[in-house]
């Protein structure tokens, strides 16, 4: 007869929240890949190392069309962490698991050493900041980075705006959940209101940047009117586009 020992001590599980992009593809889906490649390509290292949710739920996929589109969402080293909104069989064996009750990501809170300070010296916030649900922090209106921002540096706030007092190197990315004020150049990306946010604004005293973005929409710097570039701009969305004018 086998004997078998367990350990008396119980298992710890707890809740972390994880900052995702997610991709709601729209028909004809080549067309989308099309776009989606033009964003990738004109900026680099966009989808690399981030962490990805499909959302399918507006669309009709059957289980190869759903299996085709992941597939080519690998090709393209996007990171499939889950599946959201298909039917249940459409999922096959070896595809991303079906996710369900997402949140948006106002509702996490970014973790820091001090929770009563909304500054940081130099080192980015970790696009991927932990919260663990038995140990709740109290929500920042509004973070102040008072260094430039290096290149592959990512600052990701979702609870309210982001003030860069310098400027954003090519390669470096700002996400904020509200508007971002940035007073030097912006040469990098800088994506506000992402969490649902269409009255959010970018706001710097020279544009040089790679992408924009408000709301999910956005515009490479080079759709942009060339009169902008290098100059103070503010941008805001209007009617699901990118408005830009030149501050005084």
């Amino acid at each position: 007869m086998n004997t078998v020992s367990t350990d008396a001590r119980s298992i710890r599980i707890k809740g972390r929240s994880f900052l995702a992009v997610v991709l709601s593809p729209d028909l004809p889906l080549d067309a989308w890949l099309i776009r989606l490649d033009d964003l990738a390509a004109r900026s680099a290292g966009f989808f690399f190392g981030r962490p990805a949710v499909l959302d399918v739920a507006d669309l009709k996929l059957d289980r190869a069309q759903l299996k085709e589109l992941v597939d080519a969402l690998i090709q393209r080293n996007v990171s499939i962490m889950g599946i959201e909104g298909a039917r249940p069989s459409a999922i096959a064996p070896g595809m991303p698991p079906a996710l369900k009750g997402g949140r948006p990501a106002s509702d996490f809170e970014v973790a820091t050493s001090d929770p009563t300070d909304a500054e940081t010296q130099g080192d980015a916030v970790p696009e991927a900041a932990a919260v663990q649900a038995d140990e709740p922090r109290p929500a920042l209106q509004s973070l102040v980075i008072r260094e430039p921002v290096r290149s592959g540096q990512s600052v990701v706030f979702t609870d309210g705006d982001v003030t860069v007092v310098g400027s954003v190197a090519s390669g470096a990315e700002i996400i904020a959940g509200g508007s971002i004020h940035i007073y030097g150049a912006l040469r990098g990306r800088a994506m506000a209101g992402a969490v649902g946010n269409a009255t959010a604004r970018i706001f710097c005293r020279k544009l040089e940047a790679e992408l924009v973005a408000i709301d999910g929409v956005y515009k490479m710097a080079e759709d942009m009117a060339p009169g902008f570039r290098g100059q103070p701009v503010q941008l805001w969305l209007e009617d699901d586009a990118i408005m830009a004018e030149k501050l005084k």
